[in-house]
């Protein structure tokens, strides 16, 4: 049998294969080049980029959890125009397709980081990180109410020709309504999910772990709540979908697939292991030869339910 072919499209956007790295745990992609073979992967989402740089929250600022880890580092990064300048041109020499994650805190801002981003032919994709206080409403997250985010989806929609992707955030009652809104906006891929809110004591001192006292839960303890938003959204919203959470083994992103995933992102598992990503495609490989799999895709939504589902 021939080698099963790995790559796939998600909506407008074409991949190797679908593996790519979560914004926040990667850095911008060169800080991993000599621990990994970026070479390999489908796709490198840089750290989440506001138009000037951020130095974010005081420390301490993520710790370690029952499986998973709680972070709070509050948007820390170099500005887009940093970027653009001083590290887009290494990662040319890569095929990993690029993607930008944006963030504002006003739609006209989310509006000059896409027009930033327009011309600029190595950039892939832009991916909202939508899970950001608007001071234009009173520090709702543009992710939490389906007008606001379907305004600033269809804002970024008009100074862009790029894929789109919007970050849906688990942290509201029924994450495909906003998946709808994203769409109507003019989305044209949903990445699903972005961190769950949560806390952690340290019991001898009484203080939070996080100076922030709560802050974003990722890592395998999350994994079924992504898995089910994935299966949700897909079904109900009709875009494609991009998985994030918890993934960390080829049988993982299998699930994603299954669920209706098209394409996943891997975050936490990087801070342990950097080969995380290679790993998984070597498991995806033999899985799909084992299987008598020709293509990647044919896994998306296949799961087989209950017959009265």
């Amino acid at each position: 049998m021939t080698e099963p072919d790995l790559s796939t499209r998600v909506g407008p956007l074409e991949l190797p294969n679908p593996v790519l790295t979560a914004s926040g745990t990667f850095g911008y992609g060169l800080e991993f080049s000599h621990l990994g073979s970026l070479a390999k992967l489908g796709g490198i989402v840089t750290k989440g980029l506001s138009l000037e740089p951020r130095k974010g929250n005081p420390g301490p600022r993520i710790c370690e959890t029952r499986g998973g880890m709680l972070n709070s580092i509050g948007l820390q990064n170099i500005g887009i125009e940093a970027f653009l300048v001083d590290v887009l041109p290494g990662l040319r020499q890569y095929p990993a397709r690029v993607v930008l994650n944006l963030f504002g805190t006003s739609i006209d801002e989310y509006r000059q980081l896409a027009r930033r981003a327009e011309p600029i032919p190595e950039v892939a994709g832009v991916e909202l990180n939508v899970s950001c206080p608007n001071v234009e409403r009173g520090g709702i997250e543009f992710g939490h109410d389906p007008e606001i985010l379907a305004k600033l989806v269809a804002a970024v929609r008009q100074e862009t020709t790029k894929p789109l992707i919007v970050k849906l955030s688990p942290n509201v009652a029924a994450p495909h309504e906003l998946g709808e809104a994203a769409r109507e906006g003019g989305a044209d891929i949903l990445s699903c999910i972005n961190t769950v809110v949560g806390m952690a004591i340290d019991a001898r001192t009484r203080r939070p772990l996080l100076h922030t006292v709560r802050g974003g839960l990722s890592g395998p303890a999350i994994k079924p709540i992504a898995l089910r938003i994935v299966f949700d959204v897909a079904r109900k919203v009709g875009l494609p979908v991009i998985g994030i959470g918890g993934i960390e083994t080829a049988s993982d992103v299998i699930e994603f697939l299954l669920a209706g995933a098209s394409a996943v992102q891997i975050g936490t598992a990087l801070f342990r292991d950097p080969a995380t990503p290679e790993r998984i495609l070597d498991g995806l490989r033999s899985y799909l030869r084992e299987s008598g799999i020709a293509k990647v895709s044919e896994l998306v939504g296949a799961v087989e339910l209950p017959s009265d589902t």
